[in-house]
């Protein structure tokens, strides 16, 4: 199992729990941070932290590790790290506030938006 299974099952079950604005980023060769990265959106902080603890159990449950979670009692920008894909889950204010898919994008290459 490699990243792009890891990323495909990331970016199934943020399409499964209604993430808004799914874009992932792919670093491959760009970053040694990781591989893919995955930017979303919820709602509201509620949906934000289930997304993210829903994340992390599918992770581990399909054998990938566990993943480390930052930011939860907050909910309003939380990182899940899961080695080769890192997902930054915001409330929509907060993500046009930090507006990571610009600062990460290269050129060259623009951000996938949903599935890879």
């Amino acid at each position: 199992m490699g990243s792009d299974s890891l990323h495909q099952l990331v970016l199934a079950q943020l399409d499964d729990d209604q993430a808004q604005e799914v874009v992932s980023i792919p670093l491959e060769g760009k970053s040694s941070v990781a591989d893919h990265m995955v930017i979303a959106s919820g709602r509201s902080t509620r949906q934000v932290a289930s997304m993210a603890q829903k994340l992390a159990e599918q992770i581990k449950k399909a054998g990938f590790g566990h993943a480390r979670i930052e930011g939860l009692p907050a909910a309003d920008w939380v990182l899940i790290d899961a080695g080769d894909v890192v997902v930054h889950l915001f409330r929509p204010e907060v993500r046009t506030f930090y507006n990571l898919e610009r600062m990460w994008s290269f050129e060259g290459g623009e951000p996938q938006q949903g599935r890879a």
